[in-house]
This record gives C-alpha cells, structure tokens and sequence, in this order.
C-alpha cells in the first residue's frame, strides 16, 4: 500500500535488500533482536528522469507462475 501511494503521488521509489541486513540495526540504533525487512528510497523525480529499458521489460505470467 504504502508504495502504491507514493507512485499515486508522483513520489518515485526504489526499494532495496540488502545482503547481509543487520548492519542497519548498527546505523538506526536499533536492537538486535529486530530483524530490517527492506530500504525504501522515495522522492519526487527529477523533470528529465528516464525509466531504464530493461525496466520495462515484463515477463509473463506463464514465466513467472506454476500452475497445479
């Protein structure tokens, strides 16, 4: 929900995953029992920004799902 209203908005986002994670728990000071999911990067875009090719290059549903 939260980036399908910022993409309503006008907001661009990239969300990211790191591998490994916990080293956000050293840089938020956050305990280390909880565990960081993602980094979300929004902000408004820039006039003359461009989508990259191969961002717009979809696969199919029949790539991506098995069905039984």
């Amino acid at each position: 929900m939260l980036l399908a209203t910022l993409h309503q908005a006008g907001v661009a986002t990239l969300v990211h995953t790191p591998n490994p994670m916990r080293f956000l728990n050293r840089v938020c000071r956050r305990p280390e029992h909880e565990k960081p999911a993602m980094v979300i990067v929004a902000g408004y875009p820039r006039a003359d920004a461009t989508i990259p090719a191969h961002a717009l290059e979809k696969k199919s549903l029949e790539q991506l799902a098995t069905w039984l």
